[in-house]
């Protein structure tokens, strides 16, 4: 059996495009999806190092309600996709449980390599506001993580530009659908 469980970030919701495709192909794929719908967060926390903080907590506590009923041992194979503040609630979540999950980093945080062990893909976009590319480059490079840039992208892996955001979009949910299937 194969569970995928959905962290989204503050205002990046499992409605939105990276979130929403990511959970579509882990059903796909067989997996058991679970969305995380965490929520009641300080407002503004960008840029606000304590409310960046205050909003980890609660995610991290409310992911331990939501998710305290499974039986993480009858699944053969776990993946966490995590977008924002997600990356870092699900890798976190993963080392404190010893879960064997592997895990998806959408936009990941500084943060999330804290709790990461290499088995992990991640996705940033260069123009990212939240997480400066060289620190997350670096984290990726140190733990082995493949990471997938997207020059000129910001949080939400867009340019602006339609036709360059979609073609991001499919490019993303296809290097997500191999690391699904374990290729």
């Amino acid at each position: 059996m194969k569970l995928a469980a959905l962290f989204p970030g503050i205002g990046y919701t499992c409605d939105k495009p990276l979130m929403y495709y990511a959970g579509k192909l882990a059903a796909q794929a067989g997996c058991t999806v679970v969305p995380v719908n965490y929520g009641g967060f300080p407002r503004g926390v960008k840029g606000d190092a304590e409310k960046m903080r205050r909003a980890f907590e609660i995610a991290c506590e409310q992911s331990d309600k939501l998710l305290a009923d499974i039986d993480w041992r009858a699944y053969t194979d776990i993946v966490f996709i995590g977008k924002s503040i997600g990356t870092a609630v699900a890798a976190r979540y993963a080392r404190m449980r010893g879960i064997p999950a592997r895990l998806v980093l959408l936009t990941p945080l500084l943060e999330t390599f804290d709790y990461t062990d290499g088995h992990a893909i991640a996705f940033h976009g260069t123009a990212d506001p939240w997480a400066a590319t060289d620190g997350i480059a670096l984290a990726c490079a140190r733990q082995g993580i493949p990471l997938k840039l997207t020059e000129g992208a910001n949080h939400s892996l867009e340019t602006g530009d339609v036709t360059m955001d979609l073609k991001t979009l499919t490019e993303t949910m296809e290097a997500v659908r191999r690391f699904l299937s374990g290729v």
